[in-house]
């Protein structure tokens, strides 16, 4: 494993001044003081260092009420650079942010199934190398890659048990850190997801939530106490494999009965397109990819399709059937929507709520509120760039 200093900050103060501003977006000398606990002349004194050295600039004026108004502070937006990479079943995406939070370049799609794929890891390593090329010198700005994927992933040893594997003792992170010649961070997809509504989405300043990634899966990400829940072996939020189907359908996992195998976007997918075939009046026409089949239904629904708003409801449906449980065991104070399916989060949310009113009781669901992720469809790379900077400096110096 390489190491993790990349940059040439002498005190861990300045590590934490780049992570809260990066999640911030601006903040005053206070702000930081109070967000980081540290005195105003400790404070004072990094940031005019970290102005000299060409990391921080001055924003202007914040709002005031009266009085002096406080210089306001953000990073500088091409100082350092993330590689963000979203991995689901199907398809990979890849991007370079800036520390604004910002696309350096197009966002990189390429089709890539994981499951029986043997060149899986070499094709994904050839396409992220192929990007940073669009770097050039720069590259050297690289702070780190995170990668937001599925499985049963083990942050500690850098490891996903469930796909890419490395064909040898090495683990994924160390294999990747090797090729890449930078730190790798990896985080189950739903997780990572958590940790960026935590950190500058709905759930930020909560304690306990739930945050739903629906897409080829229905995964899990849970925030309990103000931070990242994970478990005891780290594979807490396993949503899309809790047995409550009806049907005797074969799941990935081996196992039957999981909600994946009744409420996902690929089963939208796959039901419409045979549907559809069979005759099914609808304005859609049968599609043989999955993604743009599930893509073409999210649009027909939100454009009032009838048979698409019929099968997303009763995937929502089911899917609130599962919120209901978490409900009953954790009672949180918000259900965010994120992933793939908030393109149609507001078809969703009646099915879903009707769900709740049929399986909660009560008093443990009506202080529960349910709502649509607000991170946009780029939200499993920014959650992946977000991953990398709350990395970023912990075990420097």
């Amino acid at each position: 494993m390489i190491a993790r200093q990349t940059i040439p900050f002498n005190t861990q103060l300045k590590y934490r001044l780049v992570r809260q501003l990066y999640f911030s977006g601006v903040a005053s000398c206070n702000d930081l003081s109070e967000a980081l606990g540290k005195s105003l002349p400790h404070i004072a004194k990094s940031l005019y260092e970290m102005i000299d050295e060409g990391y921080i600039i001055e924003k202007g004026y914040a709002p005031s009420n009266g009085g002096r108004p406080p210089l306001i502070y953000a990073l500088r937006p091409e100082k350092m650079y993330m590689l963000s990479v979203a991995i689901d079943q199907l398809y990979t995406r890849i991007g370079i942010l800036d520390l604004a939070g910002q696309f350096v370049f197009p966002v990189e799609t390429i089709e890539l199934k994981l499951l029986h794929n043997k060149d899986a890891l070499s094709v994904l390593t050839k396409a992220l190398i192929k990007v940073l090329g669009q770097l050039g010198k720069d590259r050297k700005k690289i702070i780190g890659a995170g990668l937001s994927m599925p499985g049963f992933v083990n942050t500690r040893s850098g490891t996903n048990f469930t796909y890419l594997p490395t064909n040898s003792k090495e683990s994924l992170r160390d294999y990747l850190e090797r090729q890449l010649h930078m730190p790798v961070y990896i985080e189950n997809d739903s997780s990572v997801l958590a940790l960026a509504e935590l950190k500058m989405g709905l759930a930020k300043g909560l304690q306990d939530v739930m945050v739903i990634a629906i897409g080829w899966g229905v995964g899990l990400g849970m925030i309990v106490g103000g931070g990242l829940f994970r478990g005891h072996t780290g594979y807490a939020g396993e949503l899309s494999h809790i047995p409550i189907s009806e049907s005797n359908t074969l799941c990935e996992c081996g196992k039957r009965g999981c909600l994946e195998t009744e409420a996902t976007l690929r089963v939208v997918a796959k039901k419409a397109i045979e549907e559809i075939k069979a005759g099914k009046i609808t304005s859609l026409t049968p599609l043989d990819s999955p993604e743009k089949m599930s893509e073409a239904v999210m649009a027909a629904a939100n454009h009032g399709d009838q048979y698409a708003i019929e099968l997303l409801s009763e995937m929502g449906f089911k899917i609130g059937k599962a919120i209901a449980i978490l409900i009953h065991i954790v009672n949180p104070e918000l259900i965010i929507l994120g992933g793939r399916g908030t393109e149609v989060g507001k078809i969703l949310l009646a099915p879903i709520q009707q769900a709740l009113n049929q399986y909660c009781i009560p008093r443990l669901s009506e202080h529960t509120g349910v709502k649509v992720s607000q991170l946009g469809h780029e939200a499993s790379l920014l959650a992946a760039a977000a991953l990398v900077m709350e990395k970023f400096g912990e075990t420097a110096l």
